[in-house]
């Protein structure tokens, strides 16, 4: 059964460092989701209350040019506005749960699409408190147990913190 193994990094340097050695160990680029707040100054490009999926190519890479590095190579980035939080930085699989149904509602929000990835509500809760508070998520998609222990090894040693397990739902991407 395909799981995410997550967990939360402080800043962009070591979301880098996690997503490159993940990459370097042979995760495919395709499964590694990464969520962080946009402070990079791009936020003038979201001043609407609503989610900005069509435009996240074009406004996305002038972002993920700021963030540079393995984030920079992920698929799909782009910048989200998402209502009553701000811009947001996504890219990988939770692009497209964030650009879907779950973001348009009052109750959807970050938690809302975190629980569409597989994470558990209770942790999608405190994960989206501490995104919203700048740290970075990562979620790498794994389909076998020796995936699962690699990237759970490879977040834990670069710092990481509430590295967890999730099965995974479908997701439009998928």
């Amino acid at each position: 059964m395909p799981q995410s193994v997550y967990g939360i990094v402080p800043n962009t340097v070591k979301a880098n460092e996690v997503v490159g050695n993940l990459d370097v160990s042979g995760f495919n680029r395709g499964d590694i989701s990464v969520l962080l707040p946009d402070r990079s100054g791009s936020r003038d490009f979201a001043h609407e209350a609503n989610t900005k999926a069509p435009e996240g190519a074009a406004v996305g890479a002038g972002s993920v040019g700021v963030l540079g590095g393995a984030i920079g190579l992920l698929a799909g980035a782009g910048l989200l506005a998402i209502p009553g939080l701000g811009p947001f930085i996504a890219a990988g699989p939770i692009m497209a749960a964030l650009s879907g149904a779950a973001v348009g509602a009052a109750v959807g929000g970050i938690a809302g699409a975190l629980i569409g990835i597989g994470i558990p509500e209770l942790e999608a809760k405190r994960y989206e408190g501490k995104i919203k508070d700048g740290n970075v998520l990562i979620s790498v998609h794994t389909t076998t147990s020796e995936q699962v222990s690699r990237a759970k090894d490879i977040l834990t040693r670069a710092g990481a913190t509430d590295v967890g397990v999730g099965g995974e739902r479908a997701v439009a991407s998928r």
